[in-house]
């Protein structure tokens, strides 16, 4: 089997990678290499690494055919950037994801998923959201993300392409750009900075861990339906205070390093999603918030070089970053 990981740089694309290329897949990875994209994730993954941009249909039109599976991580996903700069959101997410549907249409590929947010839903005070939920994104993140799933959606119906979306909650694990909440608030307190908190903190979030994502991922990747959307739910809810709670006990710290910061504009008060059809295929989260969050923290205390480096390389140009590494895989022989 052969499958094209497109963002297979990032956070979770490169854990999907690895836990292909573990049981012998064939991967392709398509980044563009922008500021979280970090080709360290795939060190030591057996895999073939193609530099180019979601949006460059010439590309996609080359790389494309010949592959069983096409999985879409590629994304503008910090909620924050897109508020004082949506135009990057609105390309990747949906011209981006257009021009990849199409490159499948034309390829003729098998299989082809998604990978979405449940920030498309908006906000919600009680229940979970089922699949076929209105999607009221308040964001200009999640509305360029409900863009991109609207046109896949519309390849599927109009074309027959036989791509599946999946949609899941907050992220955590190794090897998350320091940008996001979790890593953010370890790094600095391991640091001795304060962390912020916005507004009363008591919007609330479903946690999941990155190898219970990817395994969600996987499943639908193998067993979906063409044209469904899967939601692949958490293991926590929880509030940001709740977190940042958590986040000090781990890390020896206390309440006088958070810095209690402005609210976000439009801030989702709760997230949260049910899941019972991914459940119906089989699917079971393997990784309960507790110990996955504490092997998290862990993680981020014994590899300071890779969040440093990391954090250095965001102004890096996408041939510098390749020029690194190969330098470290000359180093290391």
């Amino acid at each position: 089997m052969k499958v094209l990981v497109v963002g297979g740089a990032g956070f979770i694309g490169s854990h999907y990678v690895r836990t292909l290329a573990a049981d012998g897949v064939s991967v392709t990875v398509l980044d563009k290499l922008t500021y979280a994209g970090n080709l360290a994730n795939l060190r030591g993954v057996p895999h073939r690494f193609v530099l180019g941009d979601i949006c460059d249909a010439e590309l996609l039109a080359e790389v494309v055919p010949g592959h069983d599976v096409v999985v879409n991580f590629a994304a503008e996903s910090h909620v924050d950037r897109s508020i004082t700069g949506a135009g990057e959101f609105v390309r990747t997410n949906v011209l981006g994801t257009q021009t990849l549907m199409q490159a499948c249409l034309e390829a003729s590929t098998p299989r082809v998923v998604q990978v979405s947010t449940d920030e498309v839903y908006g906000s919600i005070d009680v229940g979970s959201w089922a699949e076929d939920a209105p999607l009221r994104p308040r964001s200009p993140y999640s509305a360029a993300k409900a863009g991109g799933d609207m046109i896949a959606q519309a390849y599927a119906v109009t074309h027959g392409l036989p791509v599946s979306i999946t949609r899941c909650g907050n992220n955590y694990g190794p090897n998350q750009y320091p940008e996001k909440v979790i890593p953010l608030f370890v790094t600095n307190l391991l640091q001795g900075r304060k962390v912020p908190l916005y507004g009363d903190g008591g919007n609330v979030r479903d946690w999941i861990h990155v190898a219970d994502h990817c395994a969600g991922i996987r499943l639908v990747a193998e067993r979906g339906e063409p044209g469904e959307v899967y939601h692949i739910a958490g293991t926590a809810e929880l509030t940001n205070v709740q977190l940042t709670t958590l986040l000090l006990e781990a890390c020896d710290a206390d309440w006088d390093m958070v810095e209690r910061v402005e609210d976000r504009k439009g801030h989702d008060r709760r997230y949260s999603l049910d899941d019972s059809r991914l459940r119906a295929l089989g699917y079971r989260p393997s990784v309960p918030f507790e110990r996955g969050l504490a092997a998290t923290v862990r993680w981020y205390a014994d590899n300071p070089d890779w969040w440093k480096a990391a954090a250095e390389a965001q102004d890096r140009t996408p041939e510098e970053k390749i020029a690194l590494e190969r330098a470290v895989a000359g180093e290391n022989g």
